[in-house]
C-alpha cells in the first residue's frame, strides 16, 4: 500500500470512528505530539510541525545559531525558554573562544536568553537539573538533545538554523517518526548500568536500526531506572539513528525534581494501558551484562569479556554523558582505598558543577583524588577532541556516547565506550576487565541519589529587563553569514569526493581545539571540511566551482553540527549524492541550499568516481514543479535520482536556503 493510500485510509478512519479513536489508548509519544501538533497529521513518514517549549543550544554549535537568529531581525527571543550553554570550547588558547564567550553572553542577555557561563556544565546536565520538565517539548542544536527523556521530556537534536527559528517562535517541522515501543522488565544486576542498556540497544540495532522512530520505554522495568540512567539511555538513543527518546514521568521523576527544588513541575506522564506502537522489542533488565563499544562505532558492541585483557592507557568518566551524581560517586566508591593502575592516566569530567559539589560534599571527591585521577572542569573536554587525547596507539575507555574514527583528536585512535563501573575496573586494573570480576574483592556500591540536591544556579544569567539594552559584543572572529545564490536551472558540476557507508559528521567537518574556535568564521573553517579524508578539499573544492560529493549509507550521522552542510555550501558544494541520509544532515542541507539526492538504484553507486562530471537538466523547473525523481548524468551515463523532502524543504531549495526563504515570507 503506497503512502498516499494509507494516509487516506487514516483519514477515512477519522471520519467514521472520530470519537474511537479519540478513546483509544495512546503510547506517551503520541500524547506529546499531540498536545504540540501545529501542523500536519500523525502518519509516519508524512512532515509535521510541533510547537516548542524550550530550546537548548551550546557554544560550538550556538554561536552560528545566535548569528542566524539575529539575521532574522527580531527584538526578542519568542519561544517560552531559551538556553544558552558554554560547555564545548572551553579551552582558551587564544582569543577566538573567550571572544566568542563574550559575544554570547551579550546576545543573550540582550534577546532573553538564560546564559550557562564556562565551566558550569554541560547543556544536557544543566538542563535536565535546572530547566527540564516532564511533556514539554526541546530542540537543541546538539545531537544529544534527547537526553532530557531523563525527566520526561520530548526533546530532539536539530541544527542551529532549526533552532534559531525555534526560537524565533516557529513550529518545528520534521518528518512524523514511528515509534518504538520497548518493554522493560527485571533490574539491572550488580555491576551493571544504564549504559549497558543503551549499550544492548546498539548491539541490537547498531547506529541505522532507528532511523525514522523515537524510542519510547514503558514497562515495570521503568521504575527500576533513575532520572540520571534514563538520561544516559536517552542521550546515547542518539547513536541509534533515533529521532528522540521518551520515558514515562512516573514517582522516580517526581524524586528527582523533588530533590533538584522543582517538585512543584512534576506531572505524571504515562502511555495509556494497552496503548500500542508501531514496532515493539523488550529487554529482561536481569539478563543484561557489562558492554563495550570498540573501535571505531558506538554500534560495534561486544561483551566486556570478549575483549577483557586489552592494556588500556586512558580511562575518562564523565563529559556529556555519565557525568551524573551517582555515575561519578559509583566510580569514587570503587577507587576508594585503590589507586589507577601506574600505567594508566584515570579522568573524571563532571556533568555540571552542581554534580561536583554533591560528590564533594558526599565525600566522593577525596577519593577520586586519591586514586590518583585528574578531576577536570565541567565540560564536553574530550568528548569533542577539547584536549584529553590520547596517545599514539593507545587505548582509552570513555564512558562518552561517541568513538568516531579521530574524533578524540588523534589519528588512529583507539576509542571504547562503557559504563562508569567497566571503566573504573579498567583504571584500577590497567586492562580491560569485566566489572563484576571486581565483586571477588569488594561489595557493589549502590548509590542512592540524594533527597536534596546542593543546588547550585550562580553560574547561570536569567534573563530580564534590565538586560535587555546590553550592546552585543563582536570579536574579530564573529563574521556575517556568507550568502547563498538559489541553484540554477542547469547544474554542471563535478564529482570532488566518493565517500563510504556511515560518514559522520565529525568526518565532513572535524571538530577539536584547532578547528571549533573557527566556528564563526567559514572562511576560516570552511578549509577542514574533509580535512582526515583529502587536507586539499577545500583546494580542489575553490579550483572546480560547483561540486558533488557521492556517499554510500547512513551519510552524516553522529553530531547535528550544521557546518558539516554550511561550510561545504560556502565551498561550492551544491549536491550529495548518497544511498541514505542520517535525519539531522540532510535537513541542515535543505537549510543552506545543498540538494540531498538518493540513489534510485544504489548500484550506480559502484561505477561512479571522482572527477566525473555532473550534469543535471531544469534543475529549478523540476523543484518547482514537485518532481521526485531528478536524472543526473554523470560520467557520460545517464542515472535517476530521488529527491525526497518536504514541500517546504523543497521551497528552501528553491531559494538557496532556508534564510533566503525566511526574508522571503517576510517581505
Amino acid at each position: 500500500m503506497t503512502w498516499t493510500a494509507k494516509r487516506s485510509l487514516v483519514k477515512l478512519k477519522k471520519v467514521r470512528s472520530g470519537t474511537e479513536e479519540a478513546m483509544a489508548a495512546k503510547n506517551l509519544t503520541r500524547k506529546i505530539l499531540e498536545a504540540h501538533l501545529v501542523e500536519g497529521e500523525l502518519v509516519p513518514g508524512e512532515e509535521i510541525a510541533i510547537r516548542i517549549d524550550q530550546t537548548l543550544l551550546q557554544d560550538a554549535t550556538g554561536t552560528m545559531a545566535m548569528l542566524e537568529f539575529e539575521a532574522l531581525g527580531l527584538d526578542r527571543v519568542k519561544v517560552p525558554l531559551a538556553a544558552q550553554y558554554v560547555d564545548h570550547n572551553l579551552l582558551q588558547t587564544d582569543n577566538k573562544n573567550a571572544d566568542d564567550h563574550a559575544y554570547l553572553q551579550s546576545a543573550c542577555a540582550r534577546y532573553g536568553i538564560h546564559f550557562s557561563r564556562p565551566g558550569n556544565g554541560v547543556s544536557h546536565q544543566v538542563h535536565m537539573e535546572r530547566f527540564g520538565r516532564p511533556g514539554l517539548t526541546m530542540i537543541g542544536a546538539d545531537s544529544h538533545t534527547p537526553g532530557a527523556a531523563g525527566v520526561s521530556m520530548l526533546a530532539i537534536g536539530a541544527g542551529g538554523m532549526d533552532v534559531a527559528l525555534a526560537m524565533a517562535g516557529h513550529p518545528y517541522p520534521f518528518p512524523c517518526p514511528r515509534v518504538l515501543g520497548v518493554k522493560l522488565t527485571g533490574a539491572l544486576p550488580e555491576w551493571v548500568s544504564a549504559k549497558d542498556v543503551i549499550l544492548e540497544m546498539l548491539r541490537r540495532y547498531g547506529v541505522k536500526g532507528c532511523l525514522g522512530k523515537i524510542v519510547e520505554y514503558y514497562g515495570p522495568g521503568v521504575s527500576t531506572l533513575s532520572a540520571t540512567d534514563r538520561e544516559t539511555i536517552g542521550n546515547m538513543g542518539t547513536e541509534l539513528g533515533a529521532t528522540s527518546t521518551v520515558f514515562p514521568s512516573d514517582e522516580r521523576t517526581r524524586q528527582y525534581l523533588q530533590a533538584q527544588g522543582r517538585g512543584e513541575q512534576w506531572q505524571p506522564l504515562a502511555a495509556d494501558e494497552g496503548a500500542e506502537y508501531d514496532e515493539y522489542a523488550e529487554i529482561d533488565l536481569a539478563t543484561v551484562e557489562p558492554l563495550i563499544a570498540c573501535p571505531t562505532s558506538p554500534g560495534n558492541v561486544k561483551t566486556v569479556r570478549e575483549v577483557a585483557g586489552t592494556k588500556v592507557d586512558q580511562v575518562i568518566v564523565g563529559s556529556s554523558v555519565n557525568s551524573s551524581f551517582r555515575d561519578l560517586m559509583v566510580t569514587a566508591k570503587i577507587a576508594e582505598g585503590r589507586h589507577a593502575a601506574a600505567n594508566t592516566s584515570f579522568h573524571i569530567n563532571p556533568g555540571s558543577r552542581q554534580v561536583l559539589e554533591n560528590v564533594a560534599d558526599a565525600g566522593g571527591v577525596m577519593a577520586l583524588l586519591l586514586a590518583g585521577s585528574r578531576i577536570h572542569q565541567s565540560g564536553c573536554l574530550g568528548c569533542i577532541g577539547m584536549g584529553q587525547a590520547p596517545g599514539t596507539g593507545q587505548v582509552s575507555l570513555r564512558t562518552f556516547p561517541r568513538n568516531f574514527p579521530g574524533r578524540s583528536g588523534t589519528k588512529d585512535d583507539r576509542v571504547y565506550l562503557c559504563s562508569p563501573e567497566t571503566a573504573a575496573a579498567a583504571a584500577l586494573k590497567g586492562v580491560i576487565t569485566d566489572p563484576r570480576d571486581l565483586g571477588k574483592e569488594f561489595a557493589y556500591p549502590r548509590i542512592v541519589d540524594p533527597e536534596k540536591y546542593v543546588v547550585d544556579e550562580s553560574s547561570i544569567i536569567f534573563p530580564s529587563e534590565a538586560l535587555r539594552s546590553t550592546e552585543v559584543v563582536r570579536g574579530p572572529n564573529i563574521k556575517k553569514l556568507p550568502d547563498f545564490d538559489p541553484p540554477p536551472e542547469t547544474l554542471q558540476a563535478e564529482v570532488i569526493l566518493k565517500v563510504e557507508d556511515n560518514i559522520s559528521t565529525d568526518t565532513i567537518m572535524p571538530a577539536g581545539n584547532k578547528v571549533l574556535p573557527l566556528r564563526s568564521n567559514i572562511e576560516a573553517i570552511s578549509e577542514f571540511v574533509y580535512y582526515q579524508l583529502d587536507p586539499e578539499f577545500h583546494r580542489r573544492c575553490k579550483e572546480k566551482g560547483d561540486v558533488v560529493v557521492v556517499g554510500g549509507d547512513n551519510y552524516g550521522q553522529g553530531s547535528s553540527r550544521e557546518h558539516a552542510a554550511l561550510a561545504p555550501r560556502y565551498l561550492g558544494v551544491r549536491a550529495k549524492i548518497v544511498k541514505s541520509f542520517a535525519r539531522i544532515h540532510q535537513a541542515n542541507l535543505c537549510n543552506f541550499g545543498i540538494l540531498p539526492l538518493l540513489f534510485h538504484d544504489p548500484a550506480d553507486y559502484d561505477f561512479i568516481e571522482p572527477g566525473m562530471p555532473v550534469v543535471i537538466h531544469q534543475l529549478q523547473q523540476r523543484l518547482r514543479q514537485g518532481a521526485t525523481e531528478f536524472p543526473v548524468e554523470i560520467g557520460g551515463r545517464q542515472i535517476v535520482t530521488i529527491l525526497q523532502v518536504s514541500s517546504r524543504q523543497r521551497e528552501q531549495l528553491i531559494a538557496g536556503g532556508v534564510l533566503n526563504w525566511v526574508k522571503r515570507r517576510l517581505g
